[in-house]
């Protein structure tokens, strides 16, 4: 699989997802990069909220996520993610998942996320899933295991094998455990991926193309923003919830999200979803 990584600069990613240390193709240096990227580069889906494409060319995501600092969506983080592992010699394998979320029906194939070598072992990483997702990798379930439970900062997580082969991510919340999404090993290509991203960014159906959905995770705090509803949640299943108002769009995307719009497109997201707010 070429995932392009040898035209990433690596020293620029690097940089921006503050990682120091040596960078080689063992577990240790998978985990901390994984960390290091979920804790700088925020999920969001703003640019088709203000009338723009999302194209997955790696030109285009180093630009984007690494140059100007912004965040992006589930192909745009792994698809960066994967060039950056595949740069520093790692095995990549692509992956798709179908998103439960308290879904009341089977979704389709819509998320995207890998399957990393690293010690010999084959390791769940996801970097794109938002305020729900992983903080780092996850040991991928052998055929036969029936769970895995492990807690990443203050969150547990866990993995279920289900009868049809399904592996399903789930999260602990207050009342029990939440299934994330389910997936198989079927490898994907970035072909695959660019169709997904089609129907994501622009069909009429899509939760990512009606409203902004911005979301931060971290070992003791989850941070989601959707449309004017901001919520931030505690392991504990505590929470606080309140709808901003446009004018503090601006201060709460930058100080909570790491997000730093510049001020005309500040100001068409406003125009276009906080008008009113």
């Amino acid at each position: 699989m070429a995932w392009n990584g040898e035209e990433l600069d690596i020293e620029a990613y690097l940089a921006r997802i503050g990682h120091e240390d040596e960078a080689k193709p063992d577990f240790d240096t998978l985990r901390a990069l994984h960390r290091a990227h979920v804790a700088s580069i925020p999920f969001e889906n703003l640019e088709m909220m203000i009338g723009r494409p999302v194209p997955l060319d790696l030109g285009a995501l180093q630009d984007k996520l690494v140059r100007r600092r912004r965040g992006g969506y589930c192909y745009e983080q792994n698809l960066l993610f994967a060039a950056a592992l595949d740069r520093i010699g790692f095995a990549v394998t692509g992956l798709g998942a179908r998103v439960r979320a308290g879904a009341s029906s089977r979704r389709a194939v819509t998320h995207m996320l890998l399957n990393v070598e690293a010690d010999g072992r084959q390791w769940h990483c996801d970097v794109g899933f938002g305020a729900e997702g992983l903080l780092e990798p996850i040991l991928l379930a052998d055929e036969g295991d029936v769970e895995q439970d492990v807690r990443q900062g203050e969150w547990r997580f866990g993995i279920v094998q289900e009868a049809n082969g399904a592996r399903v991510l789930r999260t602990e919340h207050a009342d029990g455990w939440f299934d994330l999404y389910e997936y198989t090993l079927e490898e994907r290509l970035p072909v695959d991926y660019v169709v997904m991203n089609h129907y994501t960014s622009t069909h009429p159906l899509s939760s990512f193309a009606r409203r902004p959905v911005i979301q931060r995770a971290a070992p003791g705090v989850r941070r989601t923003l959707v449309g004017e509803h901001l919520t931030v949640t505690r392991p504990d299943g505590t929470s606080d919830e309140r709808d901003l108002t446009a004018r503090e769009l601006g201060d709460v995307l930058d100080c909570q999200f790491g997000i730093g719009l510049s001020a005309d497109d500040l100001a068409e997201l406003i125009r276009a979803h906080y008008a009113g707010a």
